[in-house]
């Protein structure tokens, strides 16, 4: 058996050094889709092609390295939480878990992992919420419980 093949999920504390990479969807139907700005509305999340993709600084918050902008959480009263590309890192909540891009335990959201994605207006791309509940939009196609990793930090 190769030593080091695989990789086992390891908690990490957000605050001690920034991790920077790209940030994709590992099952369907947003396998390999990877976070990025909407093209046609850069303030808005979107998971797709790794043609396009971006990475990222994480570390609290969460930075783009192409347009310099911060994904911020907004506020709802759904379980699913719009986000937003911001100037400024106003969610300071973001963390990993092992590759896992969660809300760290201390946050005010508490730890969640989970991703409500919908198909796009836009061809091939899906957008992107934070899931804290069960809530789905209606007349859109979605899938519910969906996670967001870096590529293996083995």
């Amino acid at each position: 058996m190769l030593q080091g093949a695989f990789c086992a999920p390891v908690a990490s504390n957000a605050a001690t050094a920034a991790t920077v990479g790209k940030i994709r969807g590992v099952r369907d139907p947003i396998y390999h889709l990877y976070l990025q700005a909407n093209p046609k509305n850069a303030s808005i999340p979107v998971l797709g092609p790794e043609s396009a993709a971006d990475e990222f600084t994480i570390g609290g918050t969460i930075q783009s390295k192409k347009t310099s902008a911060f994904l911020n959480i907004q506020t709802a009263s759904t379980s699913y939480k719009p986000l937003v590309w911001g100037k400024t890192g106003e969610t300071t909540a973001w963390g990993l878990e092992g590759d896992t891009i969660i809300t760290v335990q201390s946050s005010s959201y508490g730890r969640q992992l989970n991703w409500l994605v919908c198909k796009s207006t836009e061809n091939g791309y899906y957008d992107l919420f934070l899931q804290t509940g069960s809530d789905v939009p209606s007349g859109k196609t979605c899938s519910n419980y969906q996670t967001i990793h870096l590529p293996c930090l083995c």
